[in-house]
């Protein structure tokens, strides 16, 4: 009986130390969770969680993983969570189909989660500064991405998944460590703007020469030491070749900008020339008004019954053209033959298009500040809708233009 009442006893102690250590485990687990919601819910926080504005901002907040609260904020379009401690997103964070922005540049991100590939209506994704080497193939679905910033990660070949992005106007793949790029690159035909700076290229890769569309072009601080020449490149308003071992500027367009070694004073003789050229034109035209003649159009005189002299009539305005013309032609089928001698990408078919199809519509072209900014010093290119800077980035400052060409509120 004794023993029995002891065993009984020791059982009802047993119980008893058994709840007592529930409950202090039960207590221990609230306080993490106290500990946790502190650690998520830095000052301020709160407020702006609760404040109904469509863009949110919790750069720079020390955080380790995204607030759970975050992913119900249905009405968000514009998240930045730059600056934290993040591995990775929760699944539930593909609730969000309002987001047309995404930063998380500045995290700890190893690969792109899944769920942010669900979140089809973006249109900027900014995932600099992270420790990527890879895409998945899921982030394909981003059908309306038209910027997407790569820069300072760990990719060794480019990723083709980006093929499939019919939308993406800029690239910012700076900082990497690519070495060449894919021959059918210039499949990428919506891409305006491409930043390949701090890489290990050794020589100009020249499917660059078939992206005809480009208009800013960022190649600074790689190992080339030739630079074909780019006319062939008739939209490009930007090159940017410094820090490299070039010994001369290339030859561009007469509206692009250089930024490079002697590039200053080629711009500089380019515009003296221009100047000439100019005055010249001035002075022809009043030498034949002064002789009561009629002034020349496009090389071709008004009045094509009157007498030219031996020297005048063998050479124009318009010959001169057309002989430069004639050797750009040259130039791009010589190497157009040497690239498939190479292996380097076959001839695409010709495709026909109609004459207002043909036309440049500026107003489609979308351009945010944040989209034209590299990281650096000392040079600025302002045009109608270009600006280049070697700044800090800063989201505060982000526009965005819509399919009208209208600016929506900034971040």
């Amino acid at each position: 009986m004794g023993n029995s009442s002891r065993k009984g006893g020791g059982e009802e102690e047993e119980e008893e130390g058994g709840k007592d250590g529930e409950e202090a485990e039960f207590s221990e687990k609230e306080k993490e969770v106290v500990q946790e919601v502190e650690e998520e819910l830095p000052l301020g926080v709160e407020e702006l969680l609760e404040s109904g504005d469509p863009v949110l901002d919790l750069s720079y907040r020390k955080f380790k993983r995204l607030p759970s609260r975050v992913c119900d904020l249905m009405h968000l379009e514009k998240l930045y969570v730059c600056g934290n401690s993040l591995r990775t997103l929760p699944d539930s964070i593909s609730q969000l189909q309002g987001l047309r922005i995404l930063a998380l540049d500045f995290n700890k991100i190893e690969d792109v989660p899944l769920a942010v590939c669900d979140l089809t209506n973006l249109t900027r994704l900014y995932l600099g500064s992270n420790r990527l080497m890879s895409f998945p193939p899921e982030l394909s679905n981003l059908q309306n991405l038209r910027c997407l910033w790569m820069e300072s990660n760990y990719f060794q070949r480019f990723p083709r998944v980006l093929y499939d992005l019919p939308n993406l106007k800029s690239l910012q793949m700076g900082d990497n460590r690519l070495k060449t790029l894919p021959p059918d690159l210039w499949r990428m035909e919506a891409l305006r703007g491409l930043w390949l700076y701090g890489n290990r290229f050794d020589t100009f890769p020249k499917v660059l020469l078939r992206m005809k569309s480009l208009e800013i072009l960022d190649l600074d601080r790689n190992k080339i030491s030739e630079i074909p020449s780019l006319k062939r490149l008739r939209a490009l308003r930007l090159f940017s070749y410094d820090h490299n071992p070039v010994k001369e500027p290339p030859i561009v367009g007469e509206d692009a900008v250089l930024v490079g070694e002697g590039a200053a004073e080629f711009l500089e003789m380019r515009e003296a020339r221009k100047e000439r050229q100019r005055k010249a034109a001035e002075k022809e035209a009043e030498e034949l008004a002064l002789a009561g003649e009629e002034p020349v159009i496009h090389g071709i005189l008004k009045n094509s019954s009157s007498k030219q002299a031996p020297n005048e009539a063998a050479v124009t305005i318009e010959d001169t053209d057309v002989k430069e013309e004639e050797l750009l032609v040259k130039e791009e089928e010589v190497e157009d033959e040497v690239e498939e001698e190479e292996g380097g990408y076959v001839e695409p078919p010709i495709n026909e298009y109609g004459g207002t199809e043909l036309e440049y519509d500026e107003e489609a072209v979308e351009y945010e500040t944040e989209e034209l900014i590299c990281e650096g010093e000392g040079f600025e290119f302002e045009g109608e809708e270009l600006e280049y800077e070697r700044a800090e980035m800063d989201y505060e400052d982000v526009e965005e233009l819509d399919d009208t060409g209208r600016q929506d509120e900034g971040a």
